[in-house]
């Protein structure tokens, strides 16, 4: 099958850019803790990268690949390149008017992305400075994801899976030569975050000449198909990016307690890293391999890969969402503890990644069934649903945050409302008859379900042998979680074919090339 061998490409790129993020995060904590000026470099850093996130990673190419490829396949290359081109001269002007007006509205925005930082003037305006100084990513990245989208038209998916990469090769550098620390630090970070996004639009601009795409920016117009991109794209922006505007949301409230939004990044990074790994990348690839089928009124084909779709992205997070929220606080350890970063921030983290764990199943099923929409050109309908997301996330959230739970009730509201957003996409593709589990399916995720239980027990007594094991794993709690993981996957992958979730034979004849 070919979308597990492109999801597989692009997942391997992922999987290479987010296990260097989490170096860059390891480096991170140890230089700098969890305390007010991490929540303030964490406020600088997020703000632009949510917008990243949002147009790199599904909801830009939600409108902007159903129309490049529509056009590709019935009127050719000429016509569009051209439609590309009247694309990125409207958004380089549109991310520049928003990132120069940012600038200069930030002390006022930074009421609603810090709320908890107007206590403390210092830490307000070290936040104020290091957003404005990252806020050029945005820019960057905007036109870096309209190149990704021509890019993965054209079954180039490598080259603009692996562009994030640069960005944290540069953080990481930072980290590791710069002499600063504290809030000399995070100026240096905030630099090198601009500096990478220069760096990532270069890369994928010269991917596209080599490619013999030829794309030049021009005086924007707005022509019909730019009008219709608009139209698709904006609650195609909302709907794809429903789980980072909930972060957002819960990581300004999060501002209000020292440290929680520390606490909730670091636990972000984690659950980030399977999502994608496997949501990303299967959305990214599913939307034209979906489009593809569409067009050419293939409807047995596009429900196939649907549910293969489906069952892939489940066997590869079901695993990973049951280690998070078996292990949670064994794995803060590992990963983060040491030198500024505490126990009790472990602790902390583990906490918030027990709730996330609950939710990471729905944030990946959100990005393969969004594609359902978005490839029949309706991303009004995934709006909606995110809308509804979103103000369950802020209402939840805030009456957890005040309540009983503090900080650990707003990644419990982010993961209730990512359940709520999925059910409803699920619900009303079913109910349009867009989505048609077949027999495969039914059967395979209970055993994947089950498979995952037998690991899960074993992840569970692992963690309380976890002391003994060190002295024999170079007494080394980072060494001692990459093997108590590495176990857990071997007794999955077992577990997995005594149930018959997996099969060694197709997943060989899944890999081969057509």
């Amino acid at each position: 099958m070919r979308l597990l061998r492109s999801s597989a490409v692009v997942g391997v790129m992922t999987l290479g850019s987010r296990l260097l993020g989490l170096v860059r995060e390891i480096f991170l904590a140890r230089a700098l803790g969890a305390g007010p000026i991490t929540d303030a470099f964490l406020t600088a850093f997020q703000f632009p990268n949510l917008f990243r996130r949002i147009f790199a990673e599904g909801a830009f190419n939600s409108a902007f690949v159903p129309l490049y490829a529509g056009k590709l396949e019935g009127e050719g290359l000429t016509d569009a390149q051209k439609f590309a081109r009247d694309v990125a001269s409207m958004l380089m002007t549109a991310m520049l008017v928003l990132v120069v007006g940012a600038q200069l509205v930030m002390p006022w925005l930074m009421y609603l992305l810090g709320p908890g930082f107007v206590g403390e003037p210092d830490i307000f305006q070290l936040a104020v400075l290091l957003t404005q100084i990252t806020m050029p990513y945005l820019f960057m990245m905007s036109l870096s994801a309209m190149i990704s989208g021509v890019l993965n038209s054209h079954g180039k998916f490598a080259v603009a899976a692996a562009a994030p990469m640069l960005l944290n090769l540069t953080l990481v550098g930072v980290l590791w030569f710069s002499p600063a620390s504290g809030e000399d630090l995070t100026l240096h970070l905030s630099v090198g975050i601009t500096v990478s996004g220069l760096a990532q639009l270069f890369w994928l601009y010269a991917a596209c000449r080599a490619t013999g795409i030829r794309l030049r920016f021009q005086l924007p117009r707005l022509t019909p198909d730019v009008r219709r991109l608009i139209v698709l794209g904006v609650p195609g922006a909302l709907a794809a990016g429903v789980t980072q505007i909930n972060i957002l949301v819960t990581s300004s409230i999060a501002t209000i307690e020292a440290g929680a939004r520390s606490w909730l990044y670091f636990a972000d990074r984690l659950y980030q890293l399977p999502l994608g790994v496997v949501g990303i990348a299967m959305g990214v690839v599913l939307l034209p391999t979906l489009t593809g089928r569409l067009k050419a009124g293939d409807m047995q084909a596009a429900s196939n890969a649907m549910n293969r779709a489906l069952e892939i992205s489940m066997a590869l997070t079901l695993p990973a969402a049951v280690a998070l929220g078996v292990i949670p606080v064994f794995i803060a350890e590992g990963v983060y503890q040491r030198d500024a970063f505490t126990h009790a921030d472990a602790l902390m983290v583990g906490q918030a990644l027990t709730a996330f764990a609950v939710g990471l199943p729905a944030f990946v099923l959100i990005k393969v069934l969004s594609p359902g929409f978005f490839a029949r050109e309706d991303t009004v309908t995934p709006m909606k649903f995110a809308t509804v997301g979103v103000v369950i996330n802020l209402a939840l959230g805030l009456g957890l945050f005040f309540g009983p739970l503090g900080f650990a009730g707003l990644a419990i509201a982010t993961s209730v409302a990512g359940w709520v957003n999925t059910l409803l996409l699920a619900y009303t593709l079913r109910r349009r008859g867009l989505l048609d589990p077949d027999a495969r399916l039914l059967s395979r995720l209970p055993r994947i379900a089950l498979a995952c239980v037998g690991m899960g027990v074993f992840l569970f007594f692992a963690d309380r042998h976890a002391d003994q094991l060190m002295p024999f794993l170079l007494d080394s709690r980072l060494v001692t979680l990459l093997v108590t993981c590495l176990a857990g996957l071997a007794v999955f992958g077992l577990a997995s074919l005594l149930t018959g979730a997996l099969r060694i034979s197709e997943v060989r004849g899944a890999l081969k090339r057509s």
